[in-house]
């Protein structure tokens, strides 16, 4: 099942073209990831106090078109294991008022531990379970 989370363009989001800035889009995926993750039980603070840190190795993002202001869209997040130490979320974003999509993005991640040593923690691993 894919996670979605609803937004709307803020004007301030927008550049000089009067579209959403490439920059932008890096929060609406990292807010959706974070959302989806606490639908899960995956908890951000009590990892950080175990002193565990969920990181973003990589990210491909294909820009398709433009969102502008006040469109309303969501970002679909689902998450698929990439090898013993990485995962992936896939992400979409989708302008409501037709179904367009917009953006696709991969975002390939793992967890660290204190000393910065890659593992995925047993929250990780249930996603996939």
């Amino acid at each position: 099942m894919t996670f979605s989370v609803d937004f709307k363009v803020r004007d301030y989001e927008c550049d000089l073209q009067g579209i959403v800035n490439n920059g932008v889009y890096f929060n609406y995926l990292e807010h959706a990831r974070h959302e989806f993750l606490l639908s899960k039980g995956v908890d951000f603070a009590h990892l950080a106090e175990q002193k565990i840190n969920l990181v973003v190795i990589r990210c491909e993002m294909n820009f398709k078109d433009s969102l502008k202001p006040a469109d309303e869209f969501c970002v679909q997040v689902s998450v698929e294991r990439e090898s013993k130490l990485k995962f992936a979320f896939v992400q979409k974003v989708i302008r409501k008022s037709d179904g367009k999509l917009m953006l696709d993005a991969v975002v390939t991640g793992t967890s660290v531990n204190e000393r910065g040593r890659p593992f995925l923690t047993e929250e990780i691993e249930q996603l996939f379970s």
